[in-house]
């Protein structure tokens, strides 16, 4: 229940900035969301971590690891 709760929230922010987005910004972004979403339906935990280090990843890639909220959504060097 707190996954999916999570999950909501997530998908809830993803949403009210959504309009600030580039096109690639989005494309990562559902990409990331789709795996959040598996990792939050896995009762498996260590798949579960290994989804979400995934999303992070595709998020920092894309330069947008916070969601683009604020200006410092610079990609970090990995």
């Amino acid at each position: 229940m707190k996954k999916i709760a999570l999950a909501a929230i997530a998908l809830f922010a993803v949403s009210g900035v959504a309009a600030c987005e580039s096109k690639q910004d989005k494309a990562a972004e559902v990409q990331a969301d789709s795996l959040e979403a598996k990792a939050a339906a896995t009762p498996n935990e260590a798949k579960e971590t290994e989804l979400n280090k995934q999303a992070d990843k595709i998020e920092q890639k894309a330069g947008n690891a916070d969601g683009g909220a604020t200006t410092a959504n610079t990609p970090s060097a990995q």
